[in-house]
């Protein structure tokens, strides 16, 4: 009997592994992106968004496709013995990697300069130069992620994702400082800055903001390097763990020509769904700044009434309002991305679990794997994205409070809808996986379509109105997603022919969330009017807010357990589960 590759990890197991590692990832990125917020303001970090918004669509499309098939490929080989093959694949797809991460950089210096004019923001140019290059380096990481990947292997793939942002970190930060000292040292002189003569502060920050945001973006390219030096040293130094008798055993592999075509067979329609979802994003963030500046020159009074405190303390410039109020949404973005962040790992591991499953026929693993992936999705997402929203307003200004106050009341409201609806977004990406490990790849194409759509409309008419303007971004958001995940769970379902246990999956994470929310909301209120009256506001926020969430993750953990909202199987697919589910089980504390 063929012995198994050693490193393999379970679907929660290799979860798990990614999970933490995005923790830890994102925990780096609030140590960059909130002072960076500080340093760089919200125009700063709308011409750093506006970057990325050009950046991801191609970063995604280049690598969109070809990570997942490999992940497949190398899982369906793997769980069928054909370590060769395996091997062959990887060699392959470093190939595909490298061109593909050649050409999305070219395009991407390509587009740069009239992206940059179309989007009115023509100061944004440096930050994309800068970026561009990332998305090769970022290729050469995956190629190497989703061969581990699909060897149930998460480990290269967390450290190097660690290791990338801390490059970031460090000396996107750095780079940052050092240009925004290096523009006010030369304004305090007297003369000009970056090529402009500035008679106040404020008009230097406008010169300086560009040029900052472009050292900030440079630490993302530069960590993106590095990650991949690690994993071309680790794979070097390591390399997969298939045994010599495992290949020797193994059948001739196919030919390169072969698996060149079967990955991008696999690739194209996963390209297909992101491409149309990523140009979605891209033509989302030009309509929001192009309806923002459309709502500014329809109702210029009235927006600035709305927002006259925030951007009084701001110093914001006429010119650069549209710009600050797209910073704002993008740093609430910060905190909407999290928990869809950590979710996606259960989808990354769902691929080889679901594909090797699918392969071999089993049905009881198939399952196990949708329900298991759609219970815990569900069970991260709603008390984190309900407690989000009750604790809106606390939670930004505990971050931002003392650095940028002025964005706190423009992004509690945003902030709000999002964190009521984050599960949606957060349940998307393990379903596309789900449907691309069953061959269902079109799934998601479609559902896109559809969403884009609704998304684009929605942003139109309510963005354009001066009266909403902003805060209109977010619910066209929940509109798209709303269509994408119902489609997506429908063929999911039917394909695999699985009737899930509602009141398991969706109904008990649901109640356990609504309880959580309503400690944090009432923890909260309590302990800060207590506190308000003998410490400083800002004192009494913060330690209000920490509390707050403290006590709403303890009754969320009791209530999920005198709910019994785990299950058996997620607990079996744990380190060490047969010996919890045995304790829970004695007290009758899982389903």
């Amino acid at each position: 009997m063929p012995v198994a590759v050693k490193g393999r990890q379970s679907l929660l197991n290799g979860a798990i592994v990614l999970a933490v590692s995005t923790v830890v990832v994102h925990l780096i990125g609030m140590l960059y992106k909130i002072p960076l917020t500080a340093l760089i303001g919200e125009v700063g970090r709308g011409y750093f968004n506006a970057a990325y918004d050009i950046y991801t669509p191609l970063y995604a499309v280049s690598m969109a496709g070809l990570p997942v098939a490999v992940s497949k490929l190398v899982s369906q080989n793997v769980a069928l013995h054909r370590y060769r093959d395996a091997r062959m694949i990887f060699r392959v797809a470093f190939r595909l990697f490298v061109i593909t991460g050649i050409l999305g950089t070219g395009l991407l210096l390509l587009l740069s300069y009239p992206y940059s004019l179309l989007i009115g923001n023509p100061k944004s140019l440096l930050c994309i130069l800068v970026i561009a290059p990332s998305i090769l380096f970022c290729c050469l990481m995956s190629a190497y992620r989703g061969y581990y990947e699909g060897m149930s292997n998460m480990v290269p793939t967390a450290i190097s994702q660690v290791i990338e942002a801390l490059g970031k970190l460090v000396l996107g930060l750095l780079f940052a400082f050092l240009i925004m000292k290096l523009g006010m040292a030369e304004f305090h002189a007297g003369r000009a800055v970056f090529g402009v003569q500035a008679a106040t502060e404020a008009e230097a920050l406008s010169a300086i903001y560009p040029y900052s945001a472009a050292g900030a973006i440079s630490g993302v390219t530069i960590g993106t390097l590095i990650g991949y030096v690690f994993l071309f040293i680790r794979h070097r130094a390591v390399g997969d763990r298939i045994t010599r008798a495992q290949l020797a055993n193994a059948p001739r592999p196919a030919g390169s020509i072969s698996i060149a075509k079967t990955l991008i067979a696999v690739a194209v329609p996963i390209v297909l769904s992101s491409l149309i979802l990523n140009i979605t994003n891209l033509i989302d963030a030009v309509t929001i700044q192009n309806r923002l500046d459309y709502a500014l020159e329809k109702g210029p009074e009235i927006i600035r009434e709305m927002y006259a405190q925030s951007l009084a303390v701001s110093q914001t410039l006429d010119e650069d309002i549209a710009k600050y109020l797209y910073g704002v949404y993008g740093t609430v973005l910060d905190f909407k991305n999290l928990v869809p962040t950590i979710t996606m790992t259960l989808g990354v591991s769902a691929i080889p679990a679901m594909s090797a499953a699918w392969a071999t026929r089993n049905r009881e693993k198939i399952k196990v794997s949708v329900e298991s992936v759609l219970r815990v999705t569900m069970l991260l997402s709603l008390p984190a994205g309900f407690g989000m929203a009750v604790l809106s307003t606390q939670i930004l200004t505990l971050v931002y409070g003392s650095s940028r106050p002025s964005l706190v009341p423009i992004g509690a409201d945003m902030l709000f809808v999002y964190g009521i609806f984050v599960f949606l977004m957060s349940v998307s990406t393990p379903i596309t996986n789900m449907l691309q490990a069953i061959g269902r790849a079109d799934v998601p194409v479609k559902a896109m379509i559809a969403g884009a759509v609704v998304k684009l409309i929605a942003n139109f008419v309510l963005i354009g109105n001066p009266e909403i303007n902003v805060k209109g971004a977010p619910f066209g958001s929940v509109l798209c997603y709303l269509v994408i995940v119902g489609y997506e769970l429908f063929v999911l379902l039917r394909q695999t022919k699985l009737r899930p246990d509602f009141i398991s999956v969706f109904f008990k994470p649901f109640v356990c969330a609504v309880l959580c929310a309503a400690a944090a909301w009432a923890v909260n209120g309590l302990l800060y009017r207590a506190l308000s009256e003998v410490s400083g506001m800002m004192t009494a926020n913060a330690v209000a807010t920490i509390v707050a969430i403290v006590v709403a993750a303890l009754v969320y953990v009791i209530s999920l357990f005198l709910f019994r909202g785990l299950s058996k199987d997620d607990i079996l697919m744990l380190p060490k589960g047969e010996k919890i589910a045995k304790t829970l089980e004695k007290y009758r504390l899982i389903g």
